[in-house]
């Protein structure tokens, strides 16, 4: 069991600089008012749009003022997957479980389990969550899902976050990269398939997510070195993340050169 939990502090690589702290007092007071407004409006008076969701359709129903809070909806609504008739949209190749924590985003500011900020510590923790190793706030609270054709569990943030990317919802992508930064005791296994799945579903441009899962294995490297499941995924390959792991443990090294060089000069 992978015990370590996630940070957004560690460095995967040059690209990435580390803050001085790992989550500033402004981006805490930012994310605190984003999750007492939530996105919606108080006044929901717009028609209501159908949802037709997933290869095995589940309906949802929501507000089209709601569903405009996002580009992709906003541009749905008006092609080719939108039944003008009927007010019906819909989306066969989602994950209705996503999909109700992107509609949750969009009606509170915050889908289960909710991020909470305890004043006591002045730090964020998730709701429920299951802190047996006093870890101020870290634990597992319902961190895995079952997205059909994936092989096996995922990280239900990642899952959240590339969805986020899908429809345009850039708060709700830093909301779930925060989130799952508060997750722990999350197997290797599972920690891989979801970088598998994060590298399909994210653009090349992406700098958050992806550059979480290389800062998250180069930081636990005793842990993933002595893993079978990491070898098996490296022989299998066929994933730019492997060569992105690659750089960042080039630079991670070449950081440790220089600091050693700055002390004592050397060459590696």
């Amino acid at each position: 069991m992978f015990k370590r939990s996630f940070h957004s502090k560690d460095r995967a690589g040059k690209a990435v600089k580390p803050s001085k702290r790992s989550f500033s007092d402004r981006q805490k007071l930012k994310l605190q008012q984003n999750l007492d407004s939530p996105p919606v409006a108080k006044s929901l008076t717009s028609p209501i749009i159908t949802l037709v969701v997933g290869r095995e359709p589940r309906i949802f129903a929501a507000h089209e003022d709601v569903l405009s809070l996002s580009p992709f909806f906003t541009a749905a609504l008006k092609g080719q997957f939108y039944e003008s008739s009927a007010k019906r949209v819909a989306l066969p190749d989602e994950d209705p479980q996503i999909f109700s924590c992107i509609l949750e985003y969009l009606y509170k500011g915050d889908y289960y389990p909710r991020l909470l900020f305890n004043k006591r510590r002045a730090s964020f923790e998730l709701e429920d969550a299951q802190d047996l190793q006093n870890l101020g706030g870290h634990g597992s609270v319902e961190s895995t899902v079952d997205v059909p054709g994936a092989g096996g569990a995922l990280l239900k943030d990642t899952v959240v976050y590339c969805a986020a990317e899908r429809y345009g919802l850039d708060e709700l992508k830093r909301l779930a990269l925060r989130k799952q930064g508060l997750q722990s005791g999350i197997t290797v296994d599972v920690i891989l398939r979801s970088a598998r799945y994060a590298y399909e579903n994210t653009p090349d441009s992406d700098s958050k997510l992806r550059a979480h899962y290389l800062a998250l294995i180069i930081r636990s490297r005793k842990t993933f070195k002595r893993s079978g499941t990491m070898q098996m995924e490296m022989e299998i390959g066929g994933s730019k993340l492997f060569f992105d792991l690659f750089v960042a443990m080039c630079n991670h090294v070449d950081d440790i050169v220089d600091i050693g060089n700055n002390r004592s000069p050397k060459t590696i």
